[in-house]
């Protein structure tokens, strides 16, 4: 499972609260991999019924006991097979795109209403990933390796790279339709 590998990849780098992970998701990876805290305290736990992870309670008094987890070298193992395997990829699927298929029954008013409204939504994607950079940086300071972070960051790169073909795409559509173009060739 992904997000077992995940917890492992970023345990790997430093002992982490649940909390902190959720935190680490959410100014790392979220704008391709997301979990809610709920999901990761249950892979927490089954990581550890797994031997991959170990917890070390810190007691303290203000408030209730932090409970840090770390890899374990089973855990290291894991991780570094994971990573060595090849993932089968999944098919993509898009709700949108089944939408456009059979659009043809719908007015070209209609259908270009749509996609500006998706195009609208895509921005706003593209306003996260650009805040990702800023939100990293502790992360970076706290893990000051630069080869770690080209790896990170190339995975920001795809993102965004794909919501702006998906934006250019869904502009050009609209051009198209706009102009009653409806001629389209494949090509190879």
């Amino acid at each position: 499972m992904s997000l077992d590998h995940a917890i492992l990849g970023f345990l790997n780098y430093h002992p982490l609260s649940g909390y902190d992970l959720k935190k680490m998701f959410d100014h790392s990876v979220r704008h391709f991999w997301s979990a809610d805290q709920s999901q990761i305290y249950r892979t927490l736990m089954r990581l550890y019924k797994r031997g991959w992870v170990a917890v070390n309670v810190i007691e303290q008094t203000d408030r209730p006991d932090r409970k840090e987890y770390s890899i374990t070298p089973a855990g290291r193992v894991e991780l570094r097979t994971w990573l060595e395997k090849i993932i089968e990829h999944n098919p993509p699927r898009s709700p949108e795109l089944i939408q456009v298929f059979f659009s043809a029954q719908r007015s070209n008013e209609q259908i270009i209403t749509q996609l500006e409204q998706y195009i609208a939504e895509l921005r706003q994607v593209e306003a996260v990933y650009n805040q990702v950079p800023q939100q990293a940086k502790p992360y970076m300071e706290m893990i000051p390796s630069p080869r770690d972070h080209f790896f990170w960051l190339l995975t920001l790169e795809c993102g965004k790279k794909s919501v702006h073909a998906q934006i250019e795409w869904m502009e050009s559509v609209i051009r198209r339709l706009k102009a009653g173009d409806y001629t389209l060739e494949l090509t190879e």
